[in-house]
């Protein structure tokens, strides 16, 4: 098939015109949100529908950032994928970069098929202007933060369970870092999580809208309309609450005593169950890069493998291992650790 024409600059003007003639964007704001670059850590419900918008918004470049890959159960709430990505289980940061493609040409999408780590958030964020949460756990969000306030980059916070939802702007040096206002991490099975509670794709829409607005006010430099605190909101309930007044802690570890204990690893682990699956994912903890046919070969004799440029699976024992370039292995049919940990050390070895 002929691809088709793509459009002529001369369109450029009209594509964003009512963007532009949004007074608070207008011409100016504009030509800065086309030459930013903007991060999107996690591509699943908050990141894609981030991502989409940055995209149709016209931000230069999207660095897409996920490690994980799309499954038919994403399709609720998940807004850049389809049927065809689910059947295919194409990486979500793949698949989302070419979705990118398709809405907006001129938008630069970089997919990173990658778990945000500390050996590796700081060389993700270089160059970004703004840093947009699309996680689904604290740990990798007090990463974020470590990183972005070591860097000095701001970032939007973001997070839905059920019908609810809350969104954050965070400028360094400037308004509470995310462990001023959450000092420390909730123990594991303390919070709900969409697998437990579930979620809607509505509330999903809503927040990613707070989220890009708040990164766009940071693009274009207008600091002063940014919300100043905690949007919190309940589609269902019909509350809506903006929590302003939150201290910058004198004694914060992160932002006011510069001791980043996720980004150098204090507090990160290397097993980590995965929100609404029966499924661990285990990381290898040092950097790694796997052949991936040859892993597929090997593993030919243990149970039914596929294989993709993007990953090796294997079915055995009532599992599936999805294992990635980078080490890094999704082990489905199990949410202990202990064994997800035991069959990856029994297939993949390293």
């Amino acid at each position: 098939m002929d691809k088709l024409p793509q459009p002529p600059l001369a369109n450029v003007a009209e594509r964003y015109s009512r963007q532009v003639r949004f007074p608070a964007i207008g011409a100016a704001g504009q030509a800065r949100i086309s030459a930013s670059r903007v991060a999107v850590i996690g591509c699943g419900a908050l990141g894609s529908a981030a991502v989409d918008l940055l995209a149709r918004a016209g931000v230069g470049e999207i660095v897409i950032v996920d490690r994980d890959f799309v499954e038919i159960s994403n399709l609720q709430r998940q807004v850049l994928f389809d049927e065809a990505d689910a059947a295919a289980q194409i990486p979500k940061a793949v698949a989302a970069a070419n979705a990118v493609g398709r809405i907006n040409s001129q938008v630069k999408a970089q997919p990173l098929i990658a778990d945000a780590t500390s050996s590796n958030i700081e060389e993700i964020l270089t160059g970004a202007q703004v840093v947009i949460d699309g996680t689904d756990n604290f740990e990798t969000r007090y990463l974020i933060n470590d990183a972005c306030v070591k860097l000095g980059l701001p970032w939007v916070y973001g997070g839905v369970i059920g019908a609810s939802g809350m969104a954050m702007a965070i400028l360094p040096g400037e308004t509470p870092c995310l462990r001023c206002i959450y000092p420390e991490g909730q123990a594991a099975g303390v919070l709900a999580t969409c697998e437990t509670a579930g979620v809607i794709g509505a509330i999903v829409s809503l927040v990613a809208a707070v989220q890009w607005a708040e990164a766009v006010k940071i693009l274009i430099g207008d600091h002063q309309h940014l919300g100043r605190g905690l949007a919190t909101f309940d589609l269902w309930t019909n509350d809506y609450l903006l929590a302003t007044g939150f201290p910058r802690l004198a004694d914060c570890p992160c932002c006011a005593q510069h001791r980043f204990d996720y980004l150098e690893a204090r507090h990160t682990s290397q097993t980590t169950t995965l929100c609404g699956r029966n499924a661990v994912q285990v990381s290898p903890g040092h950097p790694l890069r796997l052949d991936l046919a040859e892993l597929g070969r090997r593993l030919a004799s243990a149970g039914a493998v596929s294989i993709s440029p993007y990953l090796v699976r294997l079915g055995v024992d009532g599992h599936e291992i999805t294992v990635f370039a980078d080490g890094r292995a999704i082990v489905k049919g199990t949410a202990d650790l202990g064994t997800a940990r035991s069959l990856y050390a029994r297939y993949v070895g390293v």
